[in-house]
């Protein structure tokens, strides 16, 4: 197939690969061509703007990543609806907020183009290893279309309901991370000052109730020192933002949600925004 891709960043350029090793032709667009230039030298086709990607394709993926660079993306004056045409399918797998995957889905509709709202959760060592979970919104008929390309870039694929049910899903996702990781840091902190040996301490506890894909995954980077990013801080917090502004409007209180929040601020104030979400472990230092 022909397939667009916008947004080759620390995810999206793994996820892009993925797709053009299973044999489709990519149409690329990202906002620095740089990062687009391992998948350009295997065959790549440049597009100048997100119009140019949506129309010379049949499918068009996106992961930006705020909401308003979603929104510029699809519905800009060179966005990708200005170029769509009937037919086509529209995949946002930005992490984002409902309510912008369900406009998105209703101007896609009135040019014939079926959006899904599809984000992912599994890092960078997710998108790398092909295995990221992808929670979908949208039509049942464009999931089961767009299931095969999914396939290509994730192992945990799951048909959430209609447009907007992928990001609230994400919501969930991102809600269960938020309190896990202060959990992690401060199981790690404990053992620390116990005098422990990490390593050790994270083969006992990593396989048994307190297992999680953090504890396993992000648990040996902070003992390494290792805060390079699979996922940044500053994109983190703006996930928790948007997670606490949709709780609001259902009339749900968060505490454990906005302590989290409150803790990646001043972790970002102090110059991590640009981290990995490990980088909690440095709240404490």
């Amino acid at each position: 197939m022909k397939i667009g891709f916008i947004g080759t960043g620390v995810m999206g350029k793994s996820m892009a690969g993925h797709l053009q090793k299973a044999g489709h032709q990519l149409f690329l667009y990202t906002r620095t061509q740089e990062k687009a230039e391992e998948l350009l030298n295997k065959g790549a086709v440049w597009c100048k703007t997100p119009a140019e990607v949506a129309c010379q394709t049949e499918v068009v993926f996106t992961i930006v990543g705020e909401p308003h660079d979603v929104e510029e993306v699809y519905l800009g004056a060179e966005g990708i609806l200005a170029g769509s045409s009937e037919g086509q399918m529209v995949i946002d797998m930005t992490t984002s907020q409902p309510s912008l995957a369900r406009n998105i889905y209703e101007k896609a509709r009135e040019k014939g183009v079926e959006a899904l709202d599809a984000p992912v959760s599994g890092g960078d060592t997710g998108a790398k290893n092909g295995t990221l979970a992808i929670m979908v919104g949208g039509s049942k008929a464009a999931f089961e279309k767009a299931l095969p390309l999914f396939e290509t870039i994730g192992s945990n694929i799951v048909y959430q309901g209609e447009a907007g049910a992928g990001q609230h899903t994400k919501m969930s996702n991102q809600i269960a991370i938020a309190t896990n990781m202060i959990g992690v840091c401060e199981a790690l902190l404990y053992a620390q000052k116990a005098g422990l040996d990490l390593d050790n301490v994270l083969k006992s506890i990593s396989t048994g109730a307190a297992g999680s894909w953090s504890l396993s995954n992000l648990a040996p980077r902070m003992i390494q020192g290792d805060f390079a990013p699979g996922f940044y801080v500053k994109h983190f917090i703006k996930d928790m933002k948007i997670a606490i502004e949709e709780a609001e409007k259902m009339g749900l209180e968060l505490p454990g949600l906005s302590l989290a929040k409150k803790m990646y601020e001043e972790l970002a104030a102090r110059g991590e925004e640009e981290s990995g979400t490990q980088a909690l472990f440095n709240y404490w230092n």
